[in-house]
């Protein structure tokens, strides 16, 4: 007897998408840990918040450096072997931090080098993740998978991982959360490696680039599909824009609120982290196990843009607890929206440019993000963290109107219906 699966739990009927979800989940709790490890480790070192920015600047430019090659990778080469280079990649950094964590000779600069590695590591993650996707299931359980990953990402990566990761910070072994981030990825490791996926086929094969063809013409051709697509170029402008204005301030400013301005620990950073997550997750698991929305381009803009107004509270509260639930709320439409945009790429991107097309999601939405964390340090040192917030929380629903309206998106969806 056949037992029929809900909705949004559907894709694991599949084993190829079972295991790669589970590798996938693994992979990113050990992001997790990094989150607060990071954090941790730049404290220890006494490192400032201009540190701290500097240091997750230089994960957002090895994701920026990464992410166009990793698309067209993911459209020229096998997925499989990029994912598994891709996680002993990531157990090699974790193991090279915990021997200088051990041998008490850990720099800053080290730290740098590993944010690094670990975010373009992930440049070449996603767009091999979200080609496979399509080449697994069929059409019908693309929300849902997208929905999955929504759902994992936040609570392993946002939620158990730094809450894990802020545990392990107190242990007396040294360096016990990088410990336990190689031990992930080489978890993940074992799971790609019996990780199976069909050969692209059909018209997909037909509409991949040949052998020939060059990485950077590749490139340009991704350009040039987001320029001819408006609903596309314009999501991606205003996403840019929006991660500029909320990612410095949300990586950098807030663990030094919570310490500062609550008398908070990292760990209690670690814990808020959580709750962000789990709101995130929750978010995502409701879209996932709804009908993708009939009006799906705006419905995604109006959740990523007026979901930050909230955000405005975290730079005048005094509470704990208010700082929480405006992460929350933040999180919870964010994460609603990434499984509409997910499943819009799978969608409406022709299979053999999917890989260029999330890639170039990827580094046009982080093109600035290195800026971001760089200048959210030497800002806050001039600008009150009131501003700052309230300026993000008004600022990204304005432009988010902006792009519907530029986009014309309201037309589009209605002449591409996706039900």
């Amino acid at each position: 007897m056949t037992v029929k699966l809900p909705r949004a739990l559907a894709p694991f009927s599949s084993r190829a998408y079972t295991v790669l979800a589970l590798a996938m989940g693994v992979s990113v709790f050990g992001s997790g840990l990094w989150a607060v490890a990071m954090v941790a480790r730049v404290m220890e070192l006494g490192g400032s918040a201009v540190d701290l920015s500097l240091v997750t600047a230089a994960g957002a430019v090895g994701m920026v450096v990464f992410v166009l090659v990793g698309g067209v990778a993911a459209d020229r080469f096998r997925l499989t072997v990029i994912l598994r280079c891709v996680e002993v990649t990531n157990l090699v950094t974790a193991t090279t931090i915990v021997v200088l964590t051990w041998t008490d000779t850990l720099a800053l600069w080290h730290l740098g080098v590993a944010a690094f590695v670990f975010s373009g590591a992930v440049g070449f993650f996603y767009p091999a993740y979200s080609a496979a996707l399509p080449r697994i299931l069929p059409v019908h359980q693309l929300l849902a998978a997208n929905g999955v990953e929504g759902t994992a990402r936040p609570l392993l990566q946002l939620a158990a991982g730094p809450a894990v990761g802020g545990a392990l910070t107190g242990l007396a072994l040294p360096g016990a959360s990088v410990l336990a981030i190689a031990v992930c990825h080489a978890v993940a490791l074992v799971f790609m490696l019996r990780l199976r996926l069909p050969e692209r086929g059909g018209e997909d094969a037909q509409g991949a680039a040949s052998p020939q063809s060059s990485m950077l013409r590749e490139m340009l051709e991704g350009f040039q599909y987001c320029v001819r697509t408006p609903w596309l170029l314009w999501t991606l402008l205003w996403a840019m824009t929006a991660i500029f204005l909320f990612m410095g301030p949300l990586e950098v400013l807030v663990p030094f609120l919570v310490v500062d301005r609550l008398g908070g620990t990292v760990a209690d950073y670690g814990a808020m982290l959580g709750l962000y997550g789990i709101s995130t997750a929750v978010g995502s698991s409701v879209m996932a196990s709804l009908q993708l929305p009939r009006k799906y381009l705006t419905t995604m803009i109006w959740l990523w843009g007026f979901g930050t107004l909230p955000f405005g509270l975290v730079g005048m509260t005094d509470s704990w607890w208010v700082m929480a639930g405006a992460l929350c709320v933040f999180g919870a439409t964010g994460g609603a929206g990434q499984v509409i945009w997910g499943t819009l790429l799978q969608r409406r991107v022709p299979s053999h440019m999917l890989g260029r097309i999330s890639s170039l999601d990827f580094f046009v939405s982080l093109l600035l993000m290195p800026i971001s964390m760089a200048v959210a340090g030497p800002v806050s040192q001039v600008v009150t963290p009131e501003a700052i917030f309230w300026g993000v929380a008004l600022l990204t629903p304005t432009l988010g109107v902006v792009a519907v309206l530029v986009g014309r998106m309201h037309r589009d969806q209605a002449e591409h219906p996706l039900r």
